[in-house]
């Protein structure tokens, strides 16, 4: 159940409760609680304006030699020598006076050219591949693409370029954009499936993919094998939206011919009949792994990240219990090739995978969570054998959000492994690009202070428009919770300020450190700026501090995650200068169903936001068109065990709710549909509760209009002023 950084799987056949032509629609006006005047508009602008100063990194990668670096910014794409970021060339695929946007960019093994996506051919609508030799000569177009497309990635020859491709597409994959209204059967009609096509990288024109996965399959994410002659990915039956719960593990040899060169309209005798694009595969594809079949702890859950070793002989991937596919956290795991039981290389370790890199046949390099910090560290495999897997040295460890986007990592490394570049921030410090030296020699000095270093300094003297950030810990029913804490802005000890928690989405997640934080939808830092305390917690459930964690709300949801958060409260309460009377919760997501069930359970809190919620589990089953994530967290479907539902159901205890609570929701969520918001309002509104509901119309789970967006935002610091203002 996540929003926007981190999502939070709540499919739905969406189902719009008021017209589309109305911008805002089924609002019951609540009654003041108290007399007071919300901030101004100009003045929310002026903070969103403050939060939008920082130059931010879309991504950052290291060229295989460890020479150049690149970055996209603004969705430019730049250049530039290792060790100096100020000599910078632009690359581009733009014809003179024309303006596009490039993204996913990748080095080719050989350092001399760069890969990219780009709409230079078709501005702000269908991108494709292009690629540069960074001679200062405008990219040459690889590709005519009609779909979605995403994650190139050059074959270790370098001769091809693999991606992810929905041919057709109406929408982007994943349920987190808008989804198409219901039309036709369905469950039948309109299945888009992701499949994995590629291009040769030499071609003069524009070429047709060859599609490298079959038709029956939906693949999410993908790896080369070292020869180049194969595919590891993970794959589930269509609808992929729905399946990715019960995803397996393939590999598919692929086929030599079909990756030759072809211009667009050639003939070919191979064509896929379902596509018009060339068959790129060989015989069947191979299911390795499939943790619905197997025994242990992985069983029935999930798995991310394929990655083969070096000698081909052996396949890597992140398994654990995962609420969203993309936002990935777990154990890491080894699997032969040829398939085979796996073994789980971290069982026990206090902190949650996130991805990593082969270093040789014996190693890798695991970016992990561990609390609130973000970690690189090496992990050694003797003869794969979990007994003899052992930790090297941490190559660094830091309380800053690593990557281009939460739960997005993006650590490029260098061929040789030595070198590693990404992007970080937190609260305080705006983006930049750093690098680590995994491996020193003997002209470097070993202390661990010495390994990372700064490489831009993009933002040099921007400080932040909100308050300071503290990482609080806390116990709680033999637990030890993290969270983050911003301070009021120009906070005073002397005087009392009103608390705002604001729950993250999941519930497999983690609030990290970052500048444009926040646990979802709601921009802490904008309440932090606006005389707020903002508490962010990572209660059982979240990521960061091992499997057995992440899997302490099973069955379990509003009850020991809340215990955890109200025990956070109480720890905020007893070190700092805070009103017990003005304490709020808001959510998105997941956090919009902790947020409508908390108002059931107590009444600590003075008001509420919930975006994109849940409040009624029984319902939503029936109503989610993506179930199978429901059955790891709940045991069962809710035909074999509705009591587990209605446990955790707001709906179950609603005549205990006296908070006022605002609910906004997009009339197009397919993750939490917003029927579920507008039974949590229609209970309200019988029970004479201050409630108000907000619509918007063509928006999905995260809010693509940015207008929507503010608007959304402005709705939650009105509401907030009105029960508990900053300066009473």
């Amino acid at each position: 159940m996540l929003f926007s950084h981190r999502r939070f799987r709540c499919g739905v056949l969406s189902l719009a409760l008021c017209t589309a032509s109305i911008a805002v629609a089924c609002a019951q006006t609540p009654a003041p609680a108290q007399t007071t005047v919300a901030p101004p508009p100009a003045q929310l602008e002026q903070i969103l304006s403050s939060q939008n100063r920082a130059r931010t990194i879309a991504q950052a990668a290291v060229s295989p030699d460890g020479k150049r670096i690149a970055w996209l910014e603004a969705g430019h794409l730049r250049v530039a020598p290792f060790d100096n970021l100020a000599q910078s060339q632009s690359v581009t695929a733009a014809a003179p006076g024309q303006s596009c946007n490039a993204s996913n960019l990748i080095w080719s093994p050989d350092s001399t050219s760069i890969a990219f996506l780009s709409d230079c051919e078709d501005p702000g609508e269908q991108p494709d591949l292009f690629l540069s030799h960074l001679d200062g000569n405008p990219a040459l177009r690889l590709t005519e693409l009609h779909g979605y497309v995403d994650a190139p990635a050059f074959s270790p020859d370098g001769k091809n370029i693999a991606f992810l491709y929905v041919e057709g597409a109406t929408r982007p994959s994943g349920a987190l954009a808008a989804e198409t209204p219901p039309s036709g059967v369905i469950g039948e009609d309109h299945i888009e499936i992701q499949r994995v096509a590629a291009v040769a990288a030499g071609t003069s024109q524009p070429a047709a993919p060859a599609l490298l996965t079959p038709p029956n399959l939906h693949v999410f994410e993908f790896d080369w094998s070292p020869d180049s002659q194969s595919l590891a990915f993970i794959a589930a039956d269509p609808p992929g939206e729905n399946n990715w719960w019960v995803a397996k593990l393939y590999t598919q040899h692929i086929s030599r011919d079909a990756l030759s060169t072809s211009t667009v309209g050639a003939p070919s005798n191979t064509s896929d009949a379902s596509s018009g694009g060339r068959i790129g595969w060989e015989g069947n594809s191979i299911p390795i792994l499939s943790p619905a079949d197997i025994s242990g702890p992985l069983h029935g859950l999930q798995i991310a990240v394929p990655r083969w070793s070096p000698d081909g002989k052996t396949i890597a991937f992140i398994g654990g219990l995962m609420s969203d596919q993309g936002v990935t956290g777990g154990d890491v795991w080894v699997v032969p090739s040829t398939g085979a039981q796996p073994i789980d290389l971290t069982s026990n370790r206090p902190t949650s995978a996130q991805s990593f890199v082969w270093d040789d046949n014996q190693s890798l390099y695991v970016s992990e969570l561990s609390g609130g910090d973000s970690r690189l560290i090496r992990l050694q495999i003797p003869d794969h054998d979990a007994a003899t897997a052992t930790f090297g040295q941490t190559i660094f460890s830091i309380p800053d959000d690593v990557g281009s986007s939460q739960f997005d990592p993006s650590l490029s490394a260098s061929a040789d492994r030595s070198l590693f570049v990404f992007q970080a921030s937190t609260f305080n410090s705006p983006p930049e690009i750093f690098a680590a030296r995994a491996k020193q020699d003997s002209s470097v000095h070993s202390a661990d202070s010495a390994r990372l270093f700064q490489l831009s300094h993009f933002n040099d003297g921007l400080n932040p428009s909100w308050g300071d950030s503290v990482s609080l810990s806390w116990n709680n029913d033999g637990f030890q919770i993290q969270g983050w804490l911003l301070l009021p802005a120009h906070y005073d000890p002397a005087k009392k300020y009103p608390l705002l928690v604001e729950v993250h989405g999941g519930p497999a997640s983690l609030v990290t450190s970052r500048w444009d934080g926040g646990a979802g939808g709601f921009s802490a830092t904008a309440f932090s700026a606006l005389g707020y305390f903002v508490l962010m917690p990572n209660p059982r459930g979240s990521y960061g501090q091992g499997e057995a964690f992440t899997q302490a709300n099973r069955k379990d949801f509003g009850y020991g995650d809340l215990r955890d958060i109200l025990a956070g409260v109480d720890t905020i309460l007893a070190k700092y200068p805070v009103d017990p009377n003005r304490v709020g919760i808001a959510g998105w997501s997941y956090g919009g169903f902790m947020t409508m069930f908390a108002v059931t359970q107590t009444h600590r809190f003075r008001a509420a936001v919930a975006g994109a919620g849940i409040s009624d589990w029984l319902s939503y089953y029936g109503e989610n068109s993506i179930d199978q994530w429901m059955i790891p967290y709940f045991g069962a479907s809710v035909y074999d065990d509705p009591a587990i539902y209605a446990k955790s159901s707001a709906i179950t205890f609603i005549k205990s709710v006296s908070t006022p609570t605002l609910t906004v929701v997009g009339d197009r969520d397919g993750e939490c549909p917003a029927p579920q918001s507008f039974e949590f309002w229609h209970a309200l509104r019988d029970l004479h509760i201050p409630a108000q509901l907000v619509v918007y119309p063509n928006e999905g789970h995260g809010f693509s209009d940015p207008a929507d967006r503010r608007d959304a935002l402005r709705r939650a610091v009105d509401w907030f002023a009105r029960y508990m203002p900053p300066n009473p």
